[in-house]
């Protein structure tokens, strides 16, 4: 965003406190470095619950959020869950829509852009025989992502289309991301 950042509220994003925000990362970087955390605990079969609550970020703790979120993830009857949740690699395409939209969105208020509404559908291929390790060469996780949007704007798609790589979240399932896994038993 370093352009100039429009004044006022564009999108529902209130860019003068954007523009603040930009100047006081700009004056001190270390300000930028968040950690976000979940906890997630095992129920039975493919069920498990995540609560998310706290987070570090903009140098201190952050403690806003009295209540934790709470987000059960199950599996549905063919892959022998009782859909109690989305399943985990459905809650990609759903973080992935997320942070697609609030990207563009922020980024085209600090540009003036105007949007007044935002749809998008999203659709990932798997092959389950990665996931049982039949055979070992096919991938696990998603082969391919496509996601399309129906945006309702003053912007042109070429425009909306660049502001989507400032996606965080494009940028994890798009990149490999080191992933460290410790086990404990007990």
């Amino acid at each position: 965003m370093s352009q100039a950042i429009l004044k006022g509220v564009i999108n529902g994003v209130d860019t003068d406190r954007m523009g603040t925000t930009i100047e006081a990362l700009q004056k001190n970087p270390g300000l930028a470095t968040f950690q976000f955390r979940a906890k997630n605990r095992w129920i039975t079969g493919g069920h498990n619950r995540s609560t998310i609550q706290s987070f570090y970020g903009a140098g201190q703790e952050d403690n806003v959020r009295t209540t934790p979120f709470v987000v059960d993830a199950g599996e549905p009857p063919v892959l022998l869950g009782n859909d109690e949740g989305a399943n985990p690699v459905e809650f990609v395409l759903h973080a992935l829509a997320a942070c697609l939209t609030t990207s563009l969105v922020y980024h085209a208020a600090a540009r003036g852009i105007r949007i007044e509404s935002v749809d998008s559908t999203l659709e990932g291929d798997l092959d389950l025989q990665g996931f049982l390790g039949l055979p070992d060469q096919v991938r696990r996780g998603y082969k391919e992502i496509r996601v399309n949007f129906t945006i309702k704007t003053d912007g042109t798609a070429e425009q909306l289309k660049e502001l989507t790589k400032f996606s965080p979240v494009h940028d994890i399932v798009s990149n490999p991301v080191p992933v460290s896994i410790n086990i404990q038993t007990r």
